[in-house]
């Protein structure tokens, strides 16, 4: 199917595309160390055994479902570049390339997750798995392709399903602009800037500076005091969190907000995905 053959998708959809489109772009350049650029192509991409087929289910303001496809060989060559290989390509992706594409896509999920936000109305949860060819009605796709800078062709296609399409809500119209006083109205006196003010705002500049020292949390566990002395090395204690549970971020024992890990350079990092507002003692 063609472009021209294709039902054109409704404006909240090509936004949700979009989106996908440039967190996708932002992630590889970072894990590539180049900048990346999708070109949007109107053929579809052409479909083959060994596809890599990967399913994205989302949750919060919106619910539906899409999929993630991606050529055998765009798959050994993303996975390649997320673990930094440079042996020879493989002709199949491994278990291992598999698992290291999955991590690189929840990534893309994450900062989707925040960018499609302002579309979706409200937050959104993105979990992404290993999946295989939908049985559900599509609503819209986008294939993009680029090239790495060997010249080696990256294919990824993006296809949304009807439900996730409805439940995408229309866009509110704008609301008319109300122009800001120039003066205040006669016999108002504008508020006066007071020394307390002031004095706060001093002080709150002083304090910006300040080093706090933030934790990540996985999960929690209440044990009895005998299964604490009873650990020793090789005890697996189980968390109260799923693997895809949302990990908190604590200052001074508080959660301020939560997140999805992710891995930058080796290291452990978060992608914070909502930021706790914690209303003050009455």
């Amino acid at each position: 199917m063609t472009e021209a053959s294709r039902p054109q998708p409704t404006a909240e959809l090509a936004a949700w595309l979009d989106g996908w489109e440039k967190c996708t772009q932002a992630v590889l350049s970072q894990t590539t160390g180049q900048a990346v650029m999708f070109e949007a192509v109107a053929e579809d991409l052409a479909r083959t055994e060994s596809d890599a087929w990967f399913t994205v289910v989302a949750g919060g303001a919106v619910r539906g479902e899409m999929t993630l496809r991606l050529p055998a060989s765009t798959a050994v060559l993303l996975a390649q570049k997320f673990l930094q290989e440079t042996e020879a390509a493989p002709e199949h992706p491994t278990a291992e390339h598999k698992e290291a594409l999955e991590e690189l896509l929840r990534q893309v999920a994450g900062q989707a997750a925040t960018t499609l936000a302002a579309t979706a109305g409200g937050e959104v949860q993105l979990h992404v798995s290993s999946g295989s060819a939908p049985s559900w009605a599509e609503a819209g796709k986008k294939r993009l392709r680029t090239r790495d800078e060997s010249g080696r062709e990256i294919e990824i296609e993006i296809v949304v399903s009807a439900a996730l399409a409805a439940a995408l809500p229309a866009p509110k119209a704008a609301a008319p602009e109300i122009p800001k006083a120039t003066a205040a109205p006669v016999g108002v006196q504008p508020e006066p800037v007071t020394a307390e003010a002031s004095i706060a705002e001093a002080h709150y500049e002083r304090l910006r500076d300040v080093l706090l020292e933030v934790k990540l949390r996985f999960g929690t566990r209440r044990m009895l005091l005998r299964d604490v002395l009873a650990l020793s090395a090789g005890v697996v204690v189980e968390l109260d969190n799923h693997v895809n549970s949302p990990v908190d971020l604590l200052l001074d024992g508080k959660v301020v907000a939560h997140g999805d890990v992710v891995v930058v350079d080796g290291k452990y990092g978060l992608r914070v995905t909502q930021v706790v507002d914690v209303a003050p003692a009455s």
